[in-house]
């Protein structure tokens, strides 16, 4: 037996004794944005090692949608740990996998019959309709649109529409995937100027009868959050039901109340063929989701979808909890009233910084974003401000994040559960961040 005291029992206090070992002991590509090692989270306030408080504007991305350590979720959570952790939903399956399946399939737009499969990541989930689109139509090409982010894994980064630092390194990626513009009015890009593209692409890359999906996000997550505009979803929907492509929406960041609808493809009326969903699904248990139209979900053959781990019961029970606490709650309506405050403060933050703060994006409830630019300049991206005043949030006890093909969004994703006193506990932090870094 080695004399040496293992790495893992030696004592750790502090936040930088802590990121020292994750450097020596995790791989570099699994990055974090801040040194910061929490130890205890509830609604939407940390705390991390050394006993400092945070304020959440993050909730590990869209997760915890219904606070952390959420009572009904943990009391469902701990339900079901007492009874089995895992016995494979593909071997001998559990009732609460059923009735979470009925709950989604209730819960997806549109009166078309629906079913569902189950898997562990967002990633899978939208691997999994790429699958599920070729098997119902026989075909084999898949459009995404550029800056959207649909996940790291080898498909799935094909699909995602930005490099760094998702696709940087790990190419050649699968074959038969394209890219279209997609609608940004703030950068110049119209409705008009996507689908032109779209059809460009139909004449000079792939036949339409040669597409077997479109994926879009109804709002853009590590892109920029911006939003798909409701005349070019029913466009989408359209040239899909003209040419017999599957319409997947993902809404894996968008999903479970957070754009003020239980779904953001409600916002525009149209019934997508398919809906991945994870993040905001369980309540911070890895769970994730395909909910589509019965006829295309069941084109695979028994076997062809599924995972050890897909449907775990825990996060299954979690879900349905969450799925109790957003009804029960009130949270869709909610998100919509977390927005309109956080518009409003931003509004003012703007008006004492016009030619930093380019663009408040706040029209999808709790989904928020502000786009830093230089002198006023949307052809100019505050990059590196972007990194400072998350630094800076941080030092002051703000989680933020960014996002952005060019990097310089700060997006908001406060808890559904958030109090407006927190709210705005955090906003006056951001605004003593931008007072500090521009004066």
């Amino acid at each position: 037996m080695s004399a040496v005291e293992p790495t893992r029992s030696r004592p750790a206090t502090s936040n930088a004794q802590w990121q020292e070992r994750k450097v020596a002991a995790m791989a570099r590509g699994q990055g974090n944005i801040a040194p910061v090692y929490i130890e205890r989270a509830k609604n939407a306030e940390l705390w991390d090692v050394e006993g400092k408080r945070y304020i959440d504007f993050g909730t590990g991305i869209a997760v915890c949608n219904t606070g952390h350590s959420n009572p009904k979720v943990v009391a469902a959570v701990k339900e079901q740990l007492d009874n089995f952790s895992h016995t494979c939903v593909m071997v001998t399956p559990y009732d609460t996998a059923v009735r979470l399946a009925e709950a989604l399939n209730e819960l997806a737009p549109g009166d078309t019959p629906k079913k569902s499969i189950f898997v562990t990541t967002g990633a899978e989930a939208v691997e999994n309709t790429i699958k599920i689109a070729r098997a119902h139509t026989g075909r084999r090409g898949v459009i995404a649109f550029n800056g959207g982010f649909h996940g790291r894994t080898l498909l799935a980064m094909g699909l995602t529409g930005k490099i760094t630092p998702y696709k940087n390194l790990f190419g050649p990626f699968p074959g038969e995937v394209y890219h279209a513009p997609f609608p940004i009015d703030y950068h110049g890009v119209s409705v008009e100027d996507s689908i032109r593209a779209l059809h460009a692409l139909f004449k000079a890359d792939i036949a339409p009868t040669d597409v077997a999906a479109i994926i879009v996000e109804p709002v853009q997550g590590e892109g920029g959050f911006y939003v798909a505009p409701n005349e070019f979803m029913q466009a989408l929907r359209g040239i899909c039901d003209e040419h017999g492509i599957v319409l997947v929406a993902d809404e894996i960041q968008t999903g479970f109340g957070r754009t003020g609808r239980f779904f953001a493809s409600e916002y525009s009326g149209i019934e997508p063929d398919l809906i991945t969903v994870a993040k905001g699904i369980a309540g911070g248990f890895p769970l994730a989701a395909v909910v589509g139209k019965a006829e295309i979900m069941d084109a695979p053959l028994p076997g062809g979808l599924g995972g050890t781990y897909a449907g775990s019961p825990i996060g299954c029970a979690a879900a349905l909890a969450v799925i109790d606490v957003i009804h029960d709650d009130g949270l869709v309506g909610r998100a919509g009233a977390i927005g309109a405050r956080f518009r409003e403060r931003l509004t003012a933050l703007q008006a004492k910084y016009p030619a930093t703060i380019g663009d408040i994006r706040a029209d999808r409830g709790a989904m928020i974003a502000i786009e830093l630019v230089e002198n006023g300049d949307v052809n100019k991206p505050a990059a590196d401000l972007t990194k400072s005043l998350l630094v800076a949030a941080y030092e002051r006890g703000l989680v933020l994040l960014s996002c952005g093909v060019n990097g310089n969004v700060i997006r908001f994703l406060p808890a559904l559960t958030i109090s407006d006193e927190l709210i705005d506990e955090g906003l006056d932090l951001l605004e003593a961040c931008f007072g500090k870094a521009l004066g």
